[in-house]
């Protein structure tokens, strides 16, 4: 693989994420437990759709091919998606959702603050935009984090749950492949190893204060950056992709 065919998946897996993240997000739309949250949960999923369709947008134009940004998102099987596991996971309760995607968000914010300094300005100036909305969502991630974890006890013990299955699936996102290391190397790219450092000094800090507990690293479940995904994305592609599916071309 050569430079720019990595810089075409690298931004693909990054649309992936943040299309798959706010798909299970806009499952949640009338399922919040409070109207605040529930305007918040919409308009977050409405950022990650936005940005979604500028890094499906520039990998067609980095590709050639002819293919929108409708083509990525609705036209390819599950194989095809470069997802993390942790996004695809059903939503669960509330406490299972917003670990999720504290967890996730934590890391994207450290990745598009290095995008930000990539040579492709493309990639660079979608990441510039985006940073500004992730950084609003870490911070109302956290806040809701500490709310339930120095909450109840019945939340705190919920939110720890929540907190040490959702584990498993942090550590796909610091796996190092030859798309990482071809990104960093020809286009100044995130160092994962330093994002780890970043994203492990962050959680600690806001699990901490919100009484709960760091787990243990352990066996680490991966594949999604590959292509190997659990059944739960099949499901969520095929209400994603019907309408497209039934009728293909169809337009608004």
């Amino acid at each position: 693989m050569n430079a720019d065919q990595a810089l075409l998946a690298y931004t693909l897996r990054l649309g992936d994420n943040a299309l798959i993240l706010a798909q299970r997000m806009v499952e949640l739309v009338a399922a919040e437990p409070e109207l605040e949250e529930e305007l918040a949960n919409a308009n977050f999923a409405l950022d990650f759709i936005g940005q979604a369709r500028m890094l499906y947008s520039h990998a067609g134009k980095l590709e050639g091919l002819g293919r929108s940004e409708d083509d990525f998102a609705f036209m390819r099987d599950e194989q095809e998606f470069r997802n993390f596991l942790l996004l695809e996971q059903p939503n669960g309760h509330f406490g299972d959702a917003l670990v999720r995607q504290y967890l996730f968000e934590t890391f994207y914010l450290h990745v598009l603050d290095a995008l930000t300094y990539c040579s492709d300005t493309g990639l660079a100036e979608i990441a510039a935009r985006a940073v500004r909305e992730v950084t609003y969502h870490c911070r109302h991630s956290a806040r809701w984090l500490v709310r339930l974890g120095d909450g109840t006890q019945f939340s705190h013990d919920r939110v720890q749950t929540s907190l040490d299955e959702a584990w498993r699936y942090s550590g796909e996102m610091f796996i190092v492949d030859d798309i990482d290391t071809a990104l960093r190397d020809s286009f100044g790219g995130p160092d994962l190893d330093e994002i780890h450092t970043l994203w492990k000094r962050d959680v600690a800090a806001t699990v901490k204060e919100a009484t709960l507990v760091l787990p243990e690293d352990q066996s680490m479940a991966s594949g999604g950056k590959q292509g190997k995904h659990s059944e739960h994305l099949g499901f969520l592609l095929a209400e994603m992709q019907y309408l497209q599916r039934s009728f293909p071309g169809a337009t608004w």
